[in-house]
């Protein structure tokens, strides 16, 4: 493919295409935007505050995903869509600076809001207009790319600007109706027309952002204790973060990934289109936004464990925090069992209740010192990882008969 000559090419992509360096550095920009949904919900943190963390970090994982999937079918690397992803990369960049005041912009300089939805249209039009050039001779995505620009992303705009006007409740409430019709409208405009040409590069992109959202835990966990003395507990404390993280790592890396990419390896055509979105472009929000609610307890689960001045070690987390904390996980055990019905067709029944018990475990948090609270859970986790595992060890084989 050629667009505008020879230095500004379209490079088509092939069955075996792998994640590129560009690619890599694409990223980058999302681990700074992940750190400000934390940091957006740590603040103040409030049920409506974490609501709107949420609705953020949905807006910004389209505007990654979108991406994702151009990457699959043009090279990242070519002249052309390099210079469309560094174009983005400061869009984004933008974004992530506005994320701490868009639901309270602080007087002075520029309207956050209104910035981040200006910015958030930029990606979504150069999204469109790059994909437009990437198959000059593809009417069926030109119709799907048509579909997609009127149901899938100007009424969220319209939405999200109308929002913008606003504070509060009825900014938060507009927005989330923003993100319910973008992603509503993927479904109205169909599979036809968009394409998965590498599975593996797909499922590694996928599995990258997943190790950026863990990573931003363990980021979560330094901040929490920065500027403390490093004692007995807070080492204990940071020991059983890392063991929940860890935890979360094996159940993707080693149950749950793998099996998804022999699955969509296996289908063709409208078949595997539709398994990617399902799977990677709406299952894996909920991972991402698990790991990054359960990154908001143990920050400040670490930080009450490491600042004695205020708080004992008898101290247990309050509010919405102690429920962020089981909460996330349980959101990211939730979002894993559904990936396994989806891929396999087993019903992962220790992941699914062990997500509901989690979710429903926020009182008892609340109840017990913060320090117990991250060991118990991260305890939990693991023994729940085991299990699964011990049985779905069969996983590879069903998948391929499926």
């Amino acid at each position: 493919m050629v667009w505008n000559g020879e230095r500004a090419r379209m490079v088509a992509t092939g069955d075996d295409h792998k994640v590129t360096p560009a690619e890599l550095f694409f990223d980058l920009v999302f681990v700074y935007a992940i750190t400000q949904v934390t940091a957006l919900m740590a603040v103040a943190p409030s049920p409506l505050r974490v609501v709107g963390g949420m609705v953020v970090l949905a807006l910004l994982w389209w505007c990654w995903c979108c991406f994702a999937w151009l990457g699959n079918v043009v090279r990242a690397d070519s002249g052309a869509l390099f210079g469309v992803l560094v174009t983005v990369m400061a869009v984004v960049l933008i974004v992530s600076l506005a994320v701490p005041e868009v639901f309270a912009d602080e007087p002075g300089g520029l309207s956050a809001p209104l910035v981040f939805v200006l910015c958030y249209g930029a990606v979504r039009v150069l999204h469109l207009a790059s994909y437009w050039l990437s198959g000059p001779g593809d009417r069926a995505l030109r119709v799907t790319l048509r579909r997609t620009a009127l149901a899938s992303v100007l009424p969220p705009l319209v939405l999200l600007l109308i929002g913008s006007a606003y504070s509060g409740r009825v900014q938060l409430l507009l927005w989330l109706g923003a993100v319910a019709v973008d992603y509503g409208g993927i479904y109205v405009t169909g599979s036809s027309g968009w394409r998965v040409n590498s599975p593996g590069h797909f499922a590694e992109r996928h599995g990258l952002i997943v190790i950026i959202a863990l990573g931003e835990s363990i980021v979560a966990m330094g901040v929490g204790v920065s500027g403390f003395p490093l004692t007995v507990a807070v080492l204990g404390a940071s020991a059983a973060g890392l063991l929940l993280s860890a935890g979360l790592w094996r159940l993707y890396f080693r149950q749950l990934g793998e099996a998804a990419e022999h699955r969509l390896a296996a289908l063709d055509g409208d078949d595997r289109t539709r398994f990617a979105r399902d799977v990677y472009t709406f299952l894996h929000l909920p991972l991402v936004a698990g790991v990054v609610l359960c990154a908001l307890g143990m920050k400040k689960a670490l930080h009450q464990v490491a600042d004695t001045g205020h708080y004992g070690l008898a101290e247990p987390l309050h509010g919405v925090v102690a429920w962020s904390l089981t909460g996330g996980v349980g959101v990211y055990l939730l979002g894993a069992a559904a990936i396994v019905l989806r891929t396999t067709g087993r019903r992962p029944f220790a992941l699914a209740a062990g997500g509901v018990c989690c979710l429903a475990a926020g009182p008892l948090v609340g109840l017990v010192p913060a320090l117990v609270a991250l060991a118990a859970l991260a305890t939990t986790a693991a023994a729940l990882v085991w299990v699964h595992g011990r049985r779905t060890s069969g996983t590879f084989e069903a998948v391929e008969a499926a």
